[in-house]
């Protein structure tokens, strides 16, 4: 049993230490979709820069949240990439965008927001806190799983899909933006 205990302290450990190593390294701006991302902007003004989340920012758009996500926060972002809106079945983003759906599209994206600014190094702290796992409230009233997988970043969304954080800790003046490869999913 002391084997067990001490291969988890040194994993926990070992994830400590790669979460505030990504976190120091990510203080500087970061590049995301061919754009910096300037920790001076907002998360609205960053993200109409990047090519990779244009999706993201026409979905914003058109559910009515930019100045909510312009306003203070701070929030915490889990943002899909173009690719993650394309992998969903064929027409579902464009359903989504249409005035009619705009309370499932509001749902949908609330989802991805986190109230309060939470960097890797914390994410990290509570998936050792929670002996693996982290259970994440939403903005949207929905829960999120994080977990880690080697020195990656998994989130666990309440239908099982899972995403990865691709960049973490893109900072902005009103919170944090951690890059995801899938969209999130309430019930």
């Amino acid at each position: 049993m002391a084997s067990r205990t001490t291969t988890r302290t040194l994993a926990s450990f070992s994830l400590a230490l790669i979460m505030s190593a990504v976190s120091v390294a990510a203080m500087a701006d970061v590049m995301v979709g061919g754009a910096p991302m300037l920790a001076s902007k907002d998360i609205i003004d960053n993200a109409v820069n990047s090519k990779d989340h244009t999706t993201l920012v026409a979905a914003v758009k058109a559910a009515g949240l930019v100045e909510t996500l312009k306003g203070p926060g701070p929030f915490t972002v889990f943002a899909p990439t173009n690719a993650a809106f394309s992998a969903l079945p064929a027409g579902t983003v464009e359903t989504l965008l249409k005035p009619d759906n705009k309370g499932t599209l509001t749902t949908i994206l609330t989802y991805h927001v986190v109230a309060g600014k939470w960097d890797a190094a914390a994410i990290s702290k509570m998936i050792m806190d929670g002996k693996g796992m982290a259970t994440i409230k939403t903005v949207s009233g929905g829960t999120l799983t994080a977990k880690a997988s080697g020195s990656k970043v998994m989130v666990t969304d309440e239908k099982g899909g899972t995403a990865t954080v691709t960049i973490a800790d893109v900072y902005q003046s009103n919170g944090v933006i951690h890059v995801i490869d899938k969209v999130l999913l309430p019930k």
